[in-house]
């Protein structure tokens, strides 16, 4: 597999980008801490050529490819209905959206080496929205007395301070990609693991060939466009005001119940967010 993949990577160094064309794609545990459960996991992917790469959930992809257009909306309904929706013996309905590719996670991070550009697209405040970022705002200390193996390749640690939490991560110089999971990037060879302080930690579970062409954003005109630090502040803000924000848009009278049921019965105010500890980015408080 390492052979394979180190030549895949040179065979492919000069050749033309423009259809967008994946070499490889990785697979990747993404976990992170949130005011209502010790930790979130969610299964992410990163497409990767050789001066791009795309970070996304396959099932966020595949509501949004079929989203795009009037007739794949009525095939995603149909396939949601009929994986979530369950006939009971006794004739009720069960509703369970768990069971059905109902899409969960709205970031997607696109890579572009050659324009030195990072865009992120996500929902920040009920809103989606993007934002741009230069690569080099990302500076790395590589400490090669420290290594692990990660999917049998022997990884280098490096460290970086970036948008308020320090990251250590680990890359497989075997396979000579700079590009890694959510916006970490920028190492001489693929980032396999990586973890900041917090419980934020990013964990590669796979990795193969691919034909798979890294698509643009589905579309793009429901996205505004925006700043990293308006869209972390918006965020933080409807944290605290879900339901001033949920009326100021919606009407009427909204109301925002945040509670936990106890083992007796009784409720428990959920804890409120914190962006210290729950944002990947908590550089934005300082602002």
């Amino acid at each position: 597999m390492k052979k394979l993949l180190f030549a895949l990577a040179v065979s492919f160094a000069g050749r033309s980008v423009c259809a967008q064309k994946a070499d490889i794609i990785l697979s990747y545990d993404e976990q992170y801490p949130t005011k209502t459960a010790t930790s979130t996991k969610n299964r992410m992917s990163l497409l990767i050529a050789p001066d791009k790469s795309k970070y996304f959930n396959d099932i966020s992809l595949f509501n949004d490819s079929l989203s795009s257009t009037p007739d794949g909306k009525k095939q995603l309904q149909e396939i949601i209905m009929a994986t979530c929706i369950t006939q009971n013996p006794d004739g009720s309905i069960s509703v369970d959206y768990r069971k059905g590719p109902v899409k969960k996670v709205d970031l997607y991070v696109f890579t572009d080496r050659k324009d030195n550009k990072m865009t992120v697209y996500d929902k920040w405040a009920l809103e989606h929205g993007y934002y741009t970022e230069n690569l080099d705002e990302q500076e790395w200390s590589i400490n090669s007395d420290s290594t692990q193996n990660i999917l049998g390749y022997e990884c280098i640690m490096a460290e970086s301070d970036y948008h308020g939490r320090h990251w250590k991560a680990w890359f497989a110089p075997e396979i000579p990609y700079p590009f890694g999971p959510w916006k970490l990037q920028g190492l001489p060879g693929i980032i396999l693991k990586a973890e900041a302080d917090g419980g934020f930690m990013f964990t590669a579970t796979g990795i193969e060939k691919t034909d798979r062409v890294i698509t643009p954003i589905y579309s793009p005109q429901e996205y505004s466009k925006t700043t990293r630090l308006k869209a972390l502040s918006d965020e933080d803000y409807y944290q605290h005001n879900a339901q001033s924000v949920l009326q100021a848009k919606y009407g009427g009278s909204v109301t925002v119940k945040s509670t936990r049921k106890n083992e007796d019965g009784t409720e428990t105010p959920d804890p409120q967010f914190d962006g210290k500890l729950h944002s990947f980015e908590p550089d934005y408080l300082n602002k």
